[in-house]
């Protein structure tokens, strides 16, 4: 990845954690076991991460739900994770609607299919409207 993207130093370290993931482990395992290798190989890169993390879904100014972050590195990027036979186009909007319902503008979504695939996604504050009282 070029180095003038949002982010672009952690999604960086994190797109080299995958790569190292998915060459020791492999295709076929559920996606917790890659989550957490993920927060080994993460946490042996000094890079704070949340696993599981917890986030409420606002309609307006009601909470309608809740959703849960696979692991957000630094608090400022979002991975979801998968292990899908390839990446769909659900697989992005999901993303991008995890986006959409925080405060962080960046996310990599991460699969551990036959091939290993990602997907970066940027959403900025200025075309989120999840304000909430």
């Amino acid at each position: 990845m070029r180095g003038n993207y949002l982010h672009s130093d952690i999604t960086g370290l994190v797109l080299k954690a995958f790569f190292k993931v998915y060459n020791q482990l492999g295709y076929g395992f559920l996606e917790k076991v890659y989550e957490n290798a993920m927060m080994i190989e993460l946490g042996k890169m000094d890079l704070k991460c949340a696993q599981q993390v917890n986030i409420p879904v606002y309609y307006e100014t009601e909470k309608v739900g809740n959703y849960t972050a696979d692991i957000i590195v630094k608090d400022c990027v979002i991975l979801e994770l998968k292990a899908a036979e390839a990446l769909s186009p659900e697989h992005e909007a999901q993303l991008v609607n995890y986006l959409r319902a925080t405060d962080l503008e960046v996310g990599l979504l991460l699969n551990f299919g036959k091939k290993p695939q990602y997907s970066r996604k940027v959403l900025t504050s200025e075309f989120k409207n999840h304000k909430k009282s």
